[in-house]
Order: C-alpha cells, then sequence, then structure tokens
C-alpha cells in the first residue's frame, strides 16, 4: 500500500505556482477531509460489445444467442465456458460473465457489483460513434452544442463544500474529455508526473475582447490571464490547456503485482488521488479498442484480441476494487462502466459485430447492491429487437443511474437534475445504489 501524502503530491506545485499556474489555496489549503464520494466514470468508447461481456446461459435467450453468433458465442461449460452469474443466496440468474472477466466475477460475488439491463439512450437513438458519445459527455441526448459536460454541472449543482476539494475533476488522460468541458478546476494526468489544467479557449477570447487592439493589447491579455483577480484570476491559473505544471512524480509509480496495462495504471492514478485527500469527486477514464466489426475472435478460437481486451478491462478493476478495500475506502466509491452503445446480436460476415443500441451497464463499488441486476432485461426473441438492425433495445435510460448516484453519494438534490441533464425531468430510483 503506497504511503504517498498530500504534501509529496503538492510538492511539484511551487514550480507551477512561480508560473502562476495554481492559486496560492490549491498550496495552501487543509486537506480535504475523507468523508466524501468519489464517483469514477470509465467511458468504453468505440462500442462495447456488452452481450459478449454479459451473456444469457440457460433458456430460450441462450438459444437466441447461439443461433445468432455461430463463432462468436462463448460456451456455458468448458476451459473457455462462461463464469456464472449467481444471486447472495445461490440462485441461477441466467447469465454470466465472459470468461477472462475473472475479477468482475469476484467482485459480483463479493456483493459489491450490480449490473443493469438494457442501459443507453432511450430518448435518441443514434449509431454514430462521434453523436454518441457528444450526447454521453454533454449529457444531452440529441444535442452536441450544449456549452459544458454533465460532470462539470453535475459538481456545480453539488450542495458539497466547494472550498474543501483542492482537485475536485481529474481526468486520467492526455487532454480533457468533452464531460468536464467548462470547467476551469478540472486537471488532466496522462500520468502521474503530468499535469494539464482546463482552460478553455473562451477564457482567453473573453480576456482579449476587453483589451486594446494589436500587440499592446495581446501583451496586456496575457498579464490580465496570469496576473488576474477574481474571475481572470481562475483563467491565468489555466492560461494554457497544455501547460505541465507538475514535472515532479507525486504520485509513485503502481507497485509490482499491479496490471502493466495503460488502462490499470490510470486506475492506480485515480486510486493515489483519492488516497491524498485532495477531495478528488469526479474522474474520468477512457479506454478505446471496443470498435470490433471484424475479427472480434472468442475465448478460446485461437484469435484472442477480444478476451484480451476484457481482460485488460476485468484485471483494471479488480486491482482498484481491492486497492480501495484494503484501504478502506471502498464504501465511499463508486464506478461506472459504460459505452456510447452496444453491438448488433447478430454477428456479421466478417467475424464481427456491428453499432448497436441497448447494453449493460457496470456498477462497482461499497455502496452498491450488488450481486443484482436491475432494468427490465427485454430478451433476444427476434421478434422483439429492432426491427432491421436486430438491436436489443434499450429499456433503461443511464441518466436515471447517474441521477440516481449523485443524489445518494455527490450531494445533488434531485430538483437540480434538469439542471445536469437538461430535458430529464421525471426521475425514478432503480435502488441500485444505497443511501
Amino acid at each position: 500500500m503506497s504511503t504517498v501524502s498530500r504534501r509529496d503530491f503538492l510538492k511539484g506545485c511551487g514550480a507551477a505556482f512561480a508560473l502562476g499556474s495554481i492559486s496560492p489555496g490549491m498550496l495552501i489549503a487543509a486537506p480535504s477531509s475523507d468523508q466524501h464520494d468519489t464517483l469514477i466514470h470509465v467511458f468504453l468508447r468505440g462500442g462495447f460489445d456488452g452481450l459478449n461481456l454479459v451473456l444469457p446461459v440457460s433458456g430460450d435467450d441462450r438459444v437466441h444467442y447461439e443461433q445468432a453468433r455461430p463463432s462468436l458465442s462463448i460456451a456455458t461449460s468448458g476451459a473457455y465456458g462462461a463464469l456464472a452469474l449467481t444471486t447472495s443466496s445461490g440462485q441461477a440468474t441466467g447469465f454470466g460473465l465472459h470468461p477472462s472477466a475473472q475479477g468482475l466475477h469476484d467482485i459480483w460475488n463479493d456483493g459489491k457489483l450490480a449490473i443493469v439491463h438494457a442501459a443507453g439512450l432511450r430518448t435518441v437513438e443514434s449509431r454514430s460513434h462521434f453523436d454518441t458519445q457528444a450526447y454521453l459527455d454533454l449529457g444531452t441526448p440529441g444535442s452536441k452544442t450544449t456549452a459544458s459536460g454533465w460532470i462539470t454541472r453535475a459538481w456545480a449543482n453539488s450542495t458539497e463544500n466547494k472550498a474543501a476539494a483542492d482537485l475536485p475533476l481529474l481526468a486520467v488522460m492526455n487532454g480533457l474529455p468533452q464531460n468536464l468541458m467548462g470547467a476551469t478546476n478540472a486537471v488532466s494526468l496522462s500520468s502521474p508526473s503530468d499535469f494539464q489544467l482546463n482552460a478553455g479557449p473562451w477564457q482567453w477570447q473573453q480576456t482579449r475582447s476587453n483589451s486594446p487592439a494589436g500587440l499592446v493589447g495581446v501583451n496586456e491579455t496575457l498579464i490580465k490571464l496570469w496576473q488576474g483577480s477574481g474571475p481572470l484570476a481562475r483563467a491565468g491559473q489555466a492560461a494554457d490547456h497544455a501547460l505541465k505544471v507538475v514535472q515532479a512524480a507525486a504520485i509513485p509509480s503502481a507497485p509490482s503485482g499491479w496490471p502493466t496495462s495503460t488502462f490499470a495504471k490510470q486506475l492506480w492514478t485515480v486510486a493515489e488521488g483519492i488516497r491524498t485527500g485532495l477531495g478528488v469527486r469526479f474522474a474520468t477514464i477512457d479506454l478505446g479498442g471496443w470498435d470490433t466489426h471484424e475479427g472480434q475472435g472468442t475465448a478460446g478460437s485461437g484469435y484472442h484480441y477480444w478476451q484480451n481486451k476484457i481482460a485488460e478491462l476485468s484485471a483494471g478493476l479488480y486491482a482498484f476494487y481491492e486497492e480501495l478495500e484494503r484501504d478502506g475506502r471502498l464504501g465511499r466509491v463508486t464506478v461506472v462502466v459504460q459505452s456510447e452503445f452496444g453491438r448488433r446480436v447478430r454477428q456479421n460476415a466478417n467475424g464481427g459485430t456491428d453499432h448497436g443500441y441497448g447494453n449493460p451497464l457496470l456498477v462497482i463499488g461499497g455502496n452498491v447492491n450488488g450481486r443484482r441486476f436491475f432494468g427490465r432485461w427485454p430478451g433476444l426473441d427476434p421478434e422483439i429487437l429492432s426491427p432491421y438492425y436486430g438491436d436489443v433495445p434499450v429499456t433503461t435510460d443511464y441518466r436515471q443511474v447517474m441521477a440516481e448516484i449523485l443524489a445518494r453519494r455527490l450531494g445533488v438534490h434531485s430538483s437540480r437534475f434538469p439542471a445536469i441533464f437538461p430535458g430529464y425531468t421525471s426521475h425514478t430510483a432503480i435502488n441500485v445504489i444505497n443511501r
């Protein structure tokens, strides 16, 4: 277990402060209380084939599944058989996990994983990666022109003490995703030693418009951005989106035995960010590579692309889960895993799957009503699948899950849901999260 301190985490910030990149308050503020929750959003970009992660293992749906995927279906037994999912009382659920998802299976058996059936966008249907990812990132299905990301608005509408959180919004990737757009207090870490502060171009435009024309005005704008006060101070602190404000490895490398994938290392960075007491409330991670139109492969097929991707996802999440459980912090952390859409039920002629619709959504954490399925499973009967494409229809609006987590764990009142998810005006809890 790491012993990195808050002081160590911020030791590189002195140099950054000399550049005007971080305010004095971020350096001297009292350590944030650990008595707050953190939501980690894992976005599986590319259209994840949820039907080959959470698959039917019995009944009519099993028959439909095998018929639709003669070379991609996962067996129900044997060395490459599905990992059966049972309830806490030992009853069969009729579903299993891909055999490479052993870590997720262990979390399920611990009662800390819940699966929401057929989740996604209910109010709009799109098979475009770019459109659907934008709808999810912005929290506005059907609109890509929203000026801020849903996580930005979620934090802005939380009743929690903003001053107590030094680094409330964290993206572990290069640059900042759309779900954090508009947040001047968001931080991006492409690695433990590489910080970037969010500064949207609108900060420059706004400040520049109030300065004289020509080079004199440009110089005046820069001075205002770097040395300003009030609202401009925030712009000065984040004026250069590409500025690396911490060059020291304040967060130690993952310990031996930790999975070596980039995804797992990103989760390690999140775990350390939580442990340092900097007040991380939201963290976001992307894991791409799921657009499997051809050569998807299946367990034991000899071509292991999909098998390896599932292992990468599962091993990283399990290492993160174990770390927080050992540290006694799991009860205040919720992880949501989702993709922009699922894949079609029927495999294509190239040994892959094409863009679909409904998909399982995973929720992990100490506050989760785990070892249970939520939402309505529509089944795989061809008569009920979407007519032309053969998709699993969406039966649960993903916002229903997100809103419940925000209300029960992140200090957001239900009256603020429409501000976070415009157009989402009627909410019914599904009770995937404990209060």
